[in-house]
This record gives structure tokens, sequence and C-alpha cells, in this order.
């Protein structure tokens, strides 16, 4: 077992900006769940006429309420991945339980789900959070429902695809010959064996999850206004551009970085499950 670990890490490891990804994101989790005891400072304390840009006391500066931004970045990191990992991972459910039904049922089961996802795929998936967090108004419940009300469609088009090839191999038809239940034969074998492309999805939702929460909260349909985000502290830099460029770039840049190391961890996984990789190697 430990063999196969370690020729595992090390398979993946040959990716070197995958790596390089994998370990970025790590420390950003890092910084999220440990936000209150690394934050020099309350992340809400205010000191009114203190915007200053960078300096020892302040490594980032602080914004036109006086409050720390580097404190406000670190804090805005835990809610930035609590809404980017609830959103995607509601969707997985979601989406793969659909694509599941529809693969493996087909007929009437397969035409609804696929004529509501073409019906949601006319829309761009913004376009879709926007809607909706204009209907039901902000709030965290809010916004991780959005978002993957939108993007849960991704994940039942790859897992619907991945069942129609498994569905009918022989391992399949062995295991419904012997009585095996629908559900059964969907846990137990098709699941398993439809996982990798999931896995890569979900990854690189993971940054849409991340851009699309910076996005609302920027429009004013994220979170409370109390509540530090990445795209609320941006919003709220809209009018201080001109003289206090630390307030957009730093958030900026912390978007960014999370949303690169994302997507190279995630075209490290799809490299790592890549099937024509692996009979290379063979």
């Amino acid at each position: 077992m430990m063999n196969r670990i370690k020729e595992n890490f090390s398979k993946f490891a040959r990716n070197r900006i995958a790596l390089v990804g994998a370990i970025i994101f790590l420390l950003v989790i890092f910084t999220a769940i440990f936000s209150p005891q690394i934050t020099p400072f309350d992340p809400n304390r205010q000191d009114f006429g203190m915007i200053s840009p960078p300096s020892t006391s302040h490594v980032l500066g602080t914004d036109d309420l006086g409050r720390d931004l580097l404190s406000r970045l670190i804090s805005g990191a835990r809610i930035s991945l609590i809404v980017a990992f609830s959103a995607v991972s509601l969707a997985l459910v979601v989406g793969v339980t659909l694509g599941l039904l529809a693969g493996y049922y087909g007929g009437l089961v397969d035409m609804l789900v696929m004529r509501y996802i073409d019906l949601q795929w006319s829309l761009p998936n913004l376009v879709i959070a926007v809607g909706l967090m204009a209907v039901f108004g902000r709030g965290l419940i809010n916004i991780i429902l959005a978002i993957s009300v939108a993007w849960f469609d991704d994940f039942a088009r790859i897992t619907r695809g991945e069942v129609l090839g498994i569905r009918e191999v022989d391992y399949v038809s062995a295991a419904r010959s012997l009585g095996g239940s629908d559900g059964r034969i969907l846990i137990r074998h098709i699941l398993p064996n439809s996982i990798a492309p999931i896995i890569v999805q979900a990854t690189i939702c993971l940054a849409w999850g991340i851009l699309a929460e910076a996005s609302l909260s920027y429009l004013g349909l994220g979170v409370n206004p109390s509540t530090p985000t990445w795209g609320l502290i941006l919003s709220d830099a809209r009018g201080f551009f001109s003289f206090a460029w630390w307030l957009a770039v730093f958030p900026g840049v912390a978007i960014m970085i999370t949303t690169l190391s994302v997507n190279f961890l995630g075209d490290g996984l799809r490299d790592f499950f890549d099937v024509r990789e692996i009979k290379k190697e063979e």
C-alpha cells in the first residue's frame, strides 16, 4: 500500500507546475483554517482617517476605515474557501447523482435531465448565479446554493458520459446477471470507475467557485457586508483606486494566485488520470 502511494506521489510530483500549485493551494487552505490565530490585527477593527500604504506596522497597508488589509485578506480566505468548497461539494453530489441516473437508465430519465441541462447551458453560469442571488438576497447559504445550482450541470454531463461508456462492460453485465440491484451496481461498480474525471472537474470548479464568490461579492450580492471576503474587499476599494492602489492590487493578487494554483493542480490531476499517459508508461 505504501509503495503504491509513493509511486502515485512520484508520478504526480514529476509535473512541477502541478506540484507548485498543490503546495500554494495547501498554504492558502492552512491560512484559511488558522486565520483567527495568525491575523496580526482584528480584521474589523476600525481607525477612521488612518488609510495608509504598506508599512512596517501594517505590511499591506490599511483601508479607508483604518482596518488592516493583511488581516482582512487572511480572514477573507476562510469565507472564500468555505463558499467554494461547499458550493462545489453540493454541485458534485447533485450533478453526479443526476448523471448516474441519466446515463444508467436512459430513456425518459435521460431526456428530462439532459433537456434541463441543455436549457441551463444556454445561459452563462455567472448570470444564473447573479439571478438567483438577486431573487433570494445576499447571505452565506444563498451564495453557496446559487453557485452550486449554476455549476452542477457540468458534473451531470461528465458523469453521464462516463456511465454511458461503462454500463455495458463485462463486469457490470456480470453484476447485473448475478442479481445485483441498480443501486449497488451504480455505487460499487460504475461510480468508482467514473471518479477520475469527476475529481478533475471538482478541482477545476474550485477555481470557478472562488472567482464566482469574488464576482458576486464585488457586485454587492455576496455575504453580509461585515464579513470580509476577497471580492468584498475589492468592492470596498472601488472608490480609492486612484490614490490607494494597495486596496485593489493585493486582493486581486490573492484571488489570482489562488485560482492559478487550483488550475495548475487540476491540470496535473488531469494528466495523472490520463489513460493515454498510463498506457505510455506501461
